[in-house]
């Protein structure tokens, strides 16, 4: 059966139609939409500030993503219910399907987190890359078997308890992750604590030759390829590591301006983010040779007395991020920015190049253990995620048996 027959996809919303213009709703932007107890339906909005341009829906609705990445990544929710005067409203990339009487909301989540779904409707996408959708007409043709109500609710009971099962795995890995960054943070605060006691604090200014940043004229979404000129995303400075595949390309009728392309040894700090997130640094290293610095992305050109990757470790201790969430100016808290004066004004440690030398190596090493435990929990949580999907998938087109659970169904 396709779906159009049991659901109805992104319907009108009569209970955002009911309300008066200054009432409040729930309002879901996409960083918001996770399945599970990781949805987010804190944020509020009047009615009339979401009237025109928003996706609407009501309790009861299935939401599912339909751009690119975030529809592969199965970040389809049922918002049972938990919205502010029983409806909101959200990013338009979501299509909204109301489940009617002959099906199960939550047998049709599961088909919405189901592998044909997703790798059809991931088969079905059009745009551009970087900025693909599925198409409603996907959604409302998809065809599933719908078994009885009572076995799709027989179906869901099984699947809660099991997927609840491997959300408790995967919450005691994330906490995991989470006391690593705390125990990387530690370290690296312990190092520079030794260094301010012992050596005094010197501002930033006092090493820095030249503040710049670039320019981000319009770019294709896609990665520059071998023999392309590309812009850096600001995702390409994060954590203390340079990430060179974050560009965008270049078009052919722009002309590169050269003096912004990225060196080795460069260091990047990120200009505008979140609060979090701004100020990030890396430095450059064995970059390819054709990336443009953008307008969001500092580059700090350093005297001979300071190396940059020194730098990059006084710049993510706490004393420094404390100053950076205390300066960094902007009137939406999800997205500041830094000055260059902000930037001149940080201490620095007034250390000589053997001791810098020595930090950096010291550092080094403790980032590459953590680093190999951060990559083997990120393995075991992919693995839970590919064994959630197979279960759902298994479940919901009858290849098991979830009352006796004897087996694969030939």
């Amino acid at each position: 059966m396709r779906l159009r027959y049991v659901a109805q996809i992104n319907p009108s919303c009569p209970a955002f139609d009911g309300l008066h213009d200054e009432a409040e709703l729930t309002f879901l932007p996409m960083e918001n939409v996770w399945p599970g107890d990781r949805l987010d339906l804190g944020q509020r909005r009047t009615k009339s500030s979401v009237a025109t341009g928003y996706t609407r829906f009501q309790n009861g609705d299935v939401l599912v993503p339909k751009i690119t990445p975030t529809f592969e990544a199965s970040r389809s929710v049922w918002v049972a219910d938990g919205l502010v005067n029983g409806t909101g409203a959200g990013t338009t990339e979501l299509h909204v399907l109301r489940p009617g009487a002959e099906i199960d909301p939550r047998f049709l989540l599961c088909i919405t987190h189901s592998h044909p779904f997703l790798k059809l409707g991931e088969a079905e996408m059009y745009g551009v890359a970087g900025q693909k959708r599925v198409p409603d007409e996907f959604i409302r043709n998809f065809a599933v078997e719908v078994p009885p109500l009572e076995d799709q609710r027989r179906i869901a009971d099984f699947l809660d308890a099991e997927v609840a099962q491997i959300a408790r795995i995967e919450l005691v890995q994330r906490a995991a992750l989470s006391k690593i960054d705390e125990r990387d943070r530690a370290f690296l605060d312990f190092e520079l604590d030794r260094l301010f006691a012992r050596f005094g604090a010197i501002p930033f200014r006092r090493v820095i030759r030249r503040i710049e940043q670039g320019s981000s004229p319009q770019c294709d979404s896609t990665p520059a390829e071998d023999g392309e000129w590309g812009v850096l995303k600001i995702s390409s400075v994060k954590r203390g590591t340079f990430f060179p595949k974050e560009n965008k390309r270049l078009p052919e009728s722009v002309i590169p301006v050269r003096r912004y392309a990225v060196r080795d040894g460069d260091l990047l700090i990120t200009r505008a983010n979140t609060p979090e997130l701004v100020g990030d640094v890396a430095v450059v290293d064995q970059s390819p040779r054709m990336l443009l610095l953008p307008d969001l992305i500092y580059r700090v050109e350093l005297w001979g007395g300071l190396l940059p990757e020194f730098s990059s470790i006084v710049l993510r201790g706490s004393r420094v991020r404390g100053l950076i969430q205390a300066t960094a100016r902007g009137t939406s808290q999800s997205m500041v920015k830094l000055r260059g004066e902000d930037i001149r004004e940080w201490p620095i440690p007034n250390v000589d190049l053997a001791e810098q030398r020595k930090v950096i190596k010291r550092v080094a090493v403790q980032q590459a253990v953590t680093s190999s435990l951060r990559f083997r929990i990120g393995r075991q949580l992919e693995l839970l995620a590919e064994r959630k999907q197979a279960l759902i998938t298994a479940a919901v087109t009858g290849r098991i048996d979830v009352t006796t659970m004897r087996g694969i169904r030939e």
